[in-house]
């Protein structure tokens, strides 16, 4: 009797829960925990640190991009990334890695945060996370992230707008932690998208996801820009 209470109860928060977060419009996050991942091994990320080189915390778009990004660092300025980056992951578990690397390794001065696209379904969650990521990284760290942009063509109008409105809020969020946050770096991918109209449909598939070649070179092209501006 006390258990099935017990789930009763949870299945109302659950219910709740996905309630709450579907309230801004965007739909439902899905489990991202079985997707696809791209994690760099202990022996490279002891590698980084010691060399000072980027820690890379990111999404879908960075499982995708990430080894391109790593290879122009690379020739750019000489600079070796560990990532890791996991399709469909919000920002607080991306955080949650980033201080459970801190602790096992320590890290470099460069930290690049490319996460955000899965908050759109919970918009409000993300300015704690910065709070939390700029803790972690400490003053004398530099913290790069990569605003977002986010507008899914494959879904109703309705939807589309969410996700625009939602973009700007999470985007916003990161603006205002920048004022409190003189280490904190904005790669302004959207702004970058929204100058000339026509990008949005060259350089994203289906409003969210680069293309390829030409929205994962201008994408990882600015995010390079702004690594090499704080070596």
């Amino acid at each position: 009797m006390v258990a099935g209470a017990a789930a009763a109860a949870t299945a109302v928060v659950s219910t709740q829960t996905a309630e709450a977060a579907n309230s801004y419009g965007s739909g439902e996050l899905l489990n991202w925990t079985t997707s696809s991942r791209a994690l760099t091994g202990e022996a490279a990320v002891q590698a980084v640190v010691a060399r000072d080189g980027v820690f890379m915390f990111g999404d879908s778009i960075a499982v995708q991009d990430g080894k391109a990004l790593a290879t122009r660092l690379k020739d750019r300025t000489g600079d070796i990334m560990a990532v890791h980056n996991w399709s469909g992951r919000p920002t607080t578990p991306a955080v949650d890695a980033l201080q459970e690397w801190a602790t096992k390794y320590g890290m470099p001065r460069r930290i690049l945060m490319a996460t955000g696209t899965n908050d759109i379904f919970n918009p409000p969650v993300l300015a704690a996370q910065i709070e939390r990521t700029m803790k972690i990284a400490g003053p004398n760290r530099t913290v790069v992230w990569c605003n977002i942009q986010v507008a899914r063509s494959n879904q109703s109008a309705s939807v589309q707008l969410a996700d625009q409105r939602n973009t700007a809020w999470i985007n916003l969020q990161l603006s205002d932690a920048q004022k409190r946050h003189p280490n904190l770096r904005i790669v302004r991918w959207a702004e970058y998208l929204a100058a000339k109209p026509a990008r949005l449909t060259m350089y994203l598939r289906q409003g969210i996801h680069t293309t390829v070649p030409y929205g994962q070179d201008a994408r990882n092209e600015l995010m390079v820009q702004a690594l090499a501006a704080t070596k």
